[in-house]
């Protein structure tokens, strides 16, 4: 099988898939990382190559085309694909990665799509060494890749994660599209389950019994700030408890029972109470009728925040460690810049780029695979070209800091 282009960009024409295009283009030459833009719509794919002065192949295949997306990867040594929503765009393009033996990765937080993805795809992938990395953008990466991050630095078996997370940013039309698509889909009662994505027989009767989703507010001492929910955590918890088991199943895990909760912080209770109630409002705009009244107010797919709040915003992450043997650290991961898209859109092109690199170096090594997770699939690698492109990693810290 000719492999002739590293990296293809699948909905490229999107709000992230613009600024994935942008990032590579401005951070790889075409030398060293052979890259190409793919989608539906060829006029919007070719107006994008000339405003961005790319001069890259344009390959078209419609999401539901399984004949045109096999052409695609089949000469794509990694797909990244920003076709949201994911479940109604990228289940054909990930079956084609499977089939053709292409690397994949996303910035889906459908949790309830991934889930899919396992059940389908996940045996067969890892028999044939290609790794499927969802959620390798906002959704659910510093969760993620920042837990490993802490627990590798810990140096010891770790109890308990808490991660605490704050930042600034604006909303796309693609991402908004996402949410209001959740309240039309029926997904049941599993959608509530905290292993959701954990593999067979891997949760332990003790994590069973100290794994909670509850949060309220609270101040926290050991991070000496207030503490509420976080709207992402829903997504997020699953990612990093999938990551812990994959760990385990080759005795790498972060300890014996490990559990991990996600909030986010706040200088003040009173922004922790007005976020948490907006919180709750927005829960209750997305799954009932008033979904349906209120999307037109809302941005359109290809919409997004402007260049000046993409520029001025930024994310934090604090990650509070708990050792087996008491010891307790606190690590930190942030960076500049929009999260949901800024960010993001790094996040997932060096995810992508990391899949192009030597295998032999990410976890498992070469013929590792199955649908992973940003920290099972890349690890050390991806937190090495985030600094360099630069994310910051921190820790152990002083809470002072």
């Amino acid at each position: 099988m000719n492999k002739d282009i590293d990296i293809v960009i699948y909905g490229a024409t999107g709000f992230t898939g613009r600024l994935c295009a942008k990032y590579l283009s401005e951070n790889y030459d075409s030398k060293e990382v052979k890259w190409a833009i793919a989608g539906r719509n060829l006029e919007k794919l070719e107006e994008l190559n000339k405003e961005l002065s790319l001069n890259v192949e344009i390959l078209i295949a419609d999401s539901e085309d399984q004949e045109a997306l096999d052409v695609i990867t089949a000469r794509s040594k990694v797909i990244l694909s920003t076709a949201g929503p994911f479940h109604r765009y990228s289940s054909k393009l990930v079956a084609s990665c499977v089939k053709n033996r292409s690397h994949y990765t996303d910035i889906t937080g459908e949790n309830f799509w991934v889930k899919g993805l396992i059940d389908l795809h996940h045996e067969n992938a890892a028999e044939k060494g290609i790794r499927i990395v969802p959620s390798c953008g906002y959704d659910s990466l510093p969760s993620d890749l920042g837990t490993f991050f802490a627990v590798q630095r810990m140096n010891k078996p770790v109890k308990r994660v808490e991660s605490f997370h704050t930042g600034q940013g604006g909303a796309s039309g693609g991402t908004i599209e996402t949410m209001f698509s959740m309240g039309d889909l029926k997904l049941g009662k599993e959608m509530q389950d905290k292993f959701l994505l954990n593999p067979p027989n891997s949760i332990s009767e003790r994590q069973k019994e100290l794994t909670s989703d509850s949060v309220g507010i609270r101040k926290d001492k050991d991070i000496n700030s207030w503490s509420g929910p976080f709207i992402m955590a829903m997504a997020n918890t699953r990612v990093v408890r999938r990551s812990a088991a994959l760990f385990s199943e080759r005795q790498l895990g972060y300890g014996k029972d490990f559990t991990y909760v996600e909030k986010a912080f706040y200088k003040s209770p009173f922004n922790a109470i007005l976020v948490s109630i907006t919180t709750l409002l927005a829960g209750i705009i997305l799954f009932t009728p008033l979904r349906k009244l209120l999307r037109p107010l809302f941005p359109k797919p290809g919409q997004g925040p402007s260049e000046e709040v993409m520029q001025n915003g930024f994310f934090d992450c604090l990650l509070l460690v708990e050792s087996e043997d008491g010891d307790k650290a606190v690590y930190r991961m942030h960076g500049k810049g929009d999260p949901g898209y800024r960010v993001t859109s790094k996040f997932v092109c060096e995810s992508a780029i990391a899949l192009t690199g030597d295998h032999n170096k990410l976890p498992g090594g070469e013929g590792y695979g199955g649908i992973l997770t940003p920290a099972s699939a890349f690890g050390e690698v991806l937190v090495e070209r985030l600094v360099k492109s630069g994310i910051t990693f921190e820790g152990p810290l002083t809470i002072s800091d």
